[in-house]
């Protein structure tokens, strides 16, 4: 028998199969992006504003569905006072059992006094005491040693001495003092937080029109400082001359510092590379600018983009900061702009892409070549 068209056919069933699989995952993954993308303009609308609700709305959907589930697939109710191996609950009145007996309450058990942990309402002064750091400090009033450092004007080498005053903040982040024409949004962008952590701060005066105050103080948790403005960066003009094809060398490197916050995916092309103090980008190899702003309304935000005449093209993305513009020659590691959070971004990062002749790869495969 003639097995030959058998084998024929079954190749033929498993490259459809594969490439119907491959199909059917990028659109479930495309469908996916959109009804995020949906949730997320939802919860941005009037910044924010609808989050709390969604969250509110959130448990209490979790709630109901693990009372209703908690007596249907289980055969003790979570609202019952019965639990295995205990036939009533002894603490409520009228139980007919003894408490002891049912070994519900032991003995050898201290009773202990739980301390709610309530933040406090107000920046205090605290007196530096002998032997004491700003580290030892921050632990024992549950802050960051940045909160301290920034609210009494220290440097990470500032030495602190005994009998020192210094202004302690409630929570982590930044104290503001509320000048003409602030907002919750201006400040939220400043400090690089979120608004709705300013407002949610149950010490913050803000009343439900979100309007401040001149002269008030508010807390900004997990605020950090406004950067200093960068210097632009030196312009090699000796360089313009050079034809483009002659400026790449296919040896990319790391464009900035931090934490790795996305890989790469068929969904992401591209990694983000996160730092809460933000910093400086660097071109990865060099070329020529062809993208510097933000000339659509894509969720890119503010964002560079480097021809390097071979083939490769680089993009910066969600800058905060721009200091290239198009037609301008750039050299490996030289400044294009300032980390940041524009566009659709939830954090100050960088959305960093690579490609070859229009298909994006993997960054983490060519970077440091």
């Amino acid at each position: 028998m003639d097995h030959d068209p058998i084998h024929k056919e079954f190749v033929a069933f498993l490259v459809a199969f594969v490439s119907y699989l491959t199909s059917r995952i990028q659109k479930t993954g495309l469908n996916f992006e959109k009804i995020k993308n949906i949730v997320v303009d939802t919860l941005l609308v009037r910044r924010g504003a609808n989050t709390s609700l969604f969250i509110h709305l959130s448990i209490l959907g979790l709630a109901i569905t693990v009372l209703i589930s908690g007596g249907v697939f289980s055969s003790t109710s979570v609202i019952s006072g019965s639990y295995p191996g205990v036939p009533a609950n002894p603490l409520v009145a009228g139980a007919t059992e003894d408490v002891t007996s049912v070994g519900v309450i032991s003995s050898s058990i201290t009773p202990v006094t739980v301390i709610s942990d309530k933040p406090r309402d107000k920046t205090v002064e605290y007196e530096v005491k002998s032997g004491e750091t700003v580290s030892s400090i921050a632990k024992d009033f549950g802050v960051s040693e940045e909160t301290i450092l920034w609210a009494n004007d220290l440097s990470a080498t500032s030495q602190i001495k005994e009998g020192q005053k210094l202004e302690i903040l409630p929570v982590s982040g930044v104290a503001h003092e509320v000048e003409g024409g602030d907002t919750i949004y201006s400040l939220a962008k400043k400090y690089r937080a979120s608004s709705q952590a300013i407002i949610d701060f149950p010490f913050n005066d803000v009343g439900d029109d979100f309007q401040l105050l001149t002269g008030q103080t508010l807390i900004v948790p997990d605020g950090a400082p406004p950067e200093k403005p960068k210097p632009a960066p030196t312009q090699y003009l000796a360089r313009e001359n050079i034809p483009v094809s002659d400026l790449g060398t296919a040896q990319f490197i790391w464009p900035a510092s931090g934490d790795l916050a996305q890989y790469f995916s068929w969904y992401h092309p591209g990694i983000d590379i996160s730092n809460l103090g933000g910093g400086p980008i660097f071109a990865s190899d060099s070329g020529t600018v062809v993208v510097a702003g933000w000339p659509d309304n894509f969720g890119y935000g503010n964002r560079v983009e480097v021809d390097h005449g071979n083939g490769y093209r680089t993009r910066y993305a969600h800058l905060s900061a721009i200091y290239v513009s198009v037609g301008q020659k750039v050299v490996k590691g030289e400044v294009v702009g300032a980390m940041g959070s524009t566009g659709r971004s939830t954090g100050v990062h960088v959305d960093f892409g690579i490609s070859k002749d229009g298909t994006a790869l993997n960054p983490l495969g060519i970077l440091g070549k």
